[in-house]
């Protein structure tokens, strides 16, 4: 059973940010498209932190890794970033597959919007992280990527939003680093079936929450217009 996350705090202009942290009681392989600890192999540790929306700062990997460094954690590990209040995450778990996700639509687009331009973005995010419990084979992972999101765009369809997701979402798929490789990661594979249904659940009600709520890791309500 992959670990439920702690949420912890740091200090920041005078105010208590949530950041939630996952130690890994031993590595896990994984495949993420995170800003820091992106690709693929061994990590020990992941921390999804919250950042206001107007997040700016144009080293958010330093930033990160100097939170890591903050939490006493050390070796390779994953860095998240978060304009939605962490202390929402939704989990959801499907047949082995767990899923966590934190779920925020402050910003949402269209990722083939034929009038978008540079790369002005507030950074609203939807972060996702997928356990799977049997090693997944190098193309199973990316695949398993693939597959979370689609269920993501699947569930951000069903909220009634023309949207793929944020420009700046991630996603993390987490396996063993041992045993017999699972050879396929696709929405109809042994793994990648149960992890579509879990992707799609936890989004769909994080992001029904903040549609309603509209909160962001202060709790104030950001404006959608």
């Amino acid at each position: 059973m992959f670990a439920e996350p702690s949420l912890t705090h740091r200090q920041e202009d005078g105010l208590d940010v949530p950041m939630l942290l996952w130690r890994f009681p031993q590595p896990l392989l994984a495949a993420s498209s995170a800003v820091l600890g992106g690709g693929t192999g061994p990590r020990e540790w992941l921390v999804n932190a919250s950042v206001a929306m107007s997040y700016a700062r144009p080293d958010p990997d330093v930033h990160l890794a100097g939170l890591a460094a903050g939490l006493g954690l050390t070796g390779p590990g994953i860095g998240l970033l978060t304009g939605v209040d962490v202390t929402d995450v939704v989990a959801a778990d499907d047949d082995g597959v767990q899923v966590h996700a934190t779920v925020g639509l402050g910003a949402p687009i269209q990722a083939a919007d034929p009038e978008a331009t540079g790369f002005g973005h507030r950074p609203g995010t939807i972060n996702i992280v997928v356990w799977v419990p049997q090693r997944l084979a190098d193309g199973a992972l990316i695949n398993a990527i693939a597959t979370a999101t689609e269920a993501k765009v699947q569930a951000l369809a069903e909220l009634g939003l023309a949207a793929t997701g944020t420009a700046t979402d991630a996603v993390c798929v987490l396996c063993p680093l041992d045993g017999p490789p699972a050879a396929y990661g696709g929405p109809r594979s042994r793994w990648g079936a149960p992890l579509a249904r879990a992707v799609h659940r936890a989004v769909l009600d994080g992001g029904a929450t903040n549609l309603a709520t509209g909160r962001s890791w202060s709790g104030r309500v950001e404006s959608r217009t």
